[in-house]
């Protein structure tokens, strides 16, 4: 690649968050069986009109907003014709020549650099319908069905500048946009349900030159991290097919997750989409007045509260970025703050302890059962000597798979912390008898040794030992001896 550079486009579909489809009535509704939430409308039946769904406008002139895109006053929906299975009417109903949304951009950090990622445009579409494979993808199934219930639903399309040069900025950018979509409330962004779905236009050109080259599209992308190992490989493929003296065909090209490759899967050499205005559909007319009152719901987006995290609270930028990434996590930090005003030490609990079970059980935050108040009473009785930092832990746990309140399992465990100094006596004179070698390397001067003796105290009580105490009771038993 020191002779080359990537060329990258990122085309994302983000289904809106509505109960009814763009035209129609039917639900938006997740996992039901196939063909039951259709009607003539979405299905494309002869002589069937639709209306169309206010709530769309909004959402889709919130997300523009957000992404700091401009928003058209006059908009309009068109045909874009193409036959495919999925598309019952022959044609989809988009926004080809007068988006709602364009000229906007997304900053990111990739790599260590900060980069500005430019859209070029955030437009209304409906969504087609559903191929189901016989196998486990359309290269190596033998039939497909259709399931209609996704026809219809409302999206929106963002297709940002092919200014994306690796699959690790590719990364960054998804990440970003999908935290702003969700902390605005327009999509659920649920990858795993196609609710955001990402294609990839791939080229590579010689360092110095500014003419495109030949791209293809990368499709069946199920994580942004599908979409980082896609583009890095393809970019490689291309590479190597030039450096053979061939040349890149424009093509659609499918992502295989276990080869780690890509595959293709159909030639698209100048497609003609014949594009037309939609003249059943009326124009839509947006007043200045109803995008500043569609502006004002907008809520605090990912970057100002990073920053406020950071200037208000003081917490690390690195930290800030992680609470502020998802806004499950950050509606959790913010809980857990106003119960327990530290906020370094909750941003630690919470990349230490509760992302890493997270992580383990392959869970989302909104399955866990513990609470934001939960996680303040915990660091309470840790605060106040209750309990050590290491039986903490412990209860977190049972916190986490169990919901019960942690000043209850403390109880019922028995897990109070020993602070007692005649409690401890007993203990710190058994270890002091059992570890003489330790004591004698302390008391010559080696400080290490003192750590070692609190440890086995630590072992001797289960971790409920208060390792402060025993560290100033050792060190005053071992300096008067």
């Amino acid at each position: 690649m020191s002779t080359y550079e990537a060329v990258i486009g990122l085309e994302v579909h983000v289904e809106l968050k509505t109960q009814s489809k763009l035209f129609c009535g039917c639900s938006t509704e997740f996992g039901k069986e196939p063909n039951t939430q259709v009607c003539p409308v979405c299905l494309g039946l002869p002589g069937s009109t639709g209306v169309l769904n206010k709530k769309v406008v909004e959402l889709a002139t919130k997300a523009g907003l957000a992404l700091n895109c401009e928003i058209g006053t006059t908009t309009w929906f068109d045909r874009k014709n193409y036959y495919y299975p999925d598309l019952p009417k022959g044609f989809q109903i988009s926004q080809v020549f007068r988006p709602i949304a364009y000229k906007g951009y997304l900053d990111i950090e990739a790599d260590g650099q900060n980069k500005r990622i430019n859209i070029t445009r955030a437009h209304m579409e409906e969504d087609p319908g559903k191929l189901v494979h016989s196998g486990g993808s359309i290269t190596t199934s033998h039939s497909s069905c259709v399931d209609y219930n996704r026809s219809g639903i409302p999206l929106i399309e963002i297709v940002s500048e092919p200014e994306i040069r690796s699959g690790a900025e590719a990364k960054a950018y998804l990440e970003k946009l999908k935290a702003i979509l969700e902390y605005t409330g327009v999509s659920d962004v649920k990858m795993e349900q196609g609710s955001l779905r990402c294609d990839a236009n791939v080229s590579i050109r010689p360092v110095g030159t500014t003419a495109l080259g030949t791209k293809t599209e990368i499709k069946n992308m199920n994580s942004f991290r599908a979409v980082q190992r896609a583009i890095e490989y393809e970019v490689e493929r291309q590479v190597a097919v030039l450096e053979d003296g061939d040349s890149v065909i424009q093509e659609t090209r499918g992502w295989d997750e276990n080869k780690g490759i890509t595959l293709s899967m159909r030639n698209k050499e100048n497609p003609d989409y014949r594009c037309f205005i939609d003249h059943e559909l009326t124009h839509i007319e947006l007043t200045p007045e109803w995008i500043e009152e569609v502006r004002a719901t907008l809520p605090e987006l990912p970057d100002a509260r990073r920053k406020r995290l950071v200037e208000e609270h003081g917490l690390p930028v690195y930290d800030a970025g992680i609470m502020t990434s998802s806004l499950d996590l950050a509606d959790f930090f913010d809980a857990a703050l106003r119960k327990f005003p530290d906020a370094k030490v909750i941003s630690n609990w919470i990349m230490g302890e509760l992302l890493r079970l997270l992580n383990a059980h392959t869970m989302e935050l909104s399955e866990a059962k513990v609470t934001p108040g939960g996680l303040a009473k915990l660091l309470e009785l840790i605060k106040k000597g209750t309990i050590s930092n290491k039986i903490g832990k412990e209860v977190f746990e049972l916190m986490f798979s169990e919901g019960k309140d942690p000043e209850q399992i403390v109880k019922e465990k028995g897990l109070v912390q020993i602070s007692d100094e005649g409690q401890l006596t007993q203990i710190l004179t058994d270890i002091i008898a059992k570890n003489p070698k330790s004591v004698e390397d302390f008391q010559s001067g080696k400080e290490q040794a003192i750590g070692f003796l609190v440890g086995q105290v630590m072992k001797a009580t289960k971790g409920q030992a208060n390792p402060g105490v025993v560290n100033t009771m050792l060190r005053e038993i071992l300096t008067k001896n």
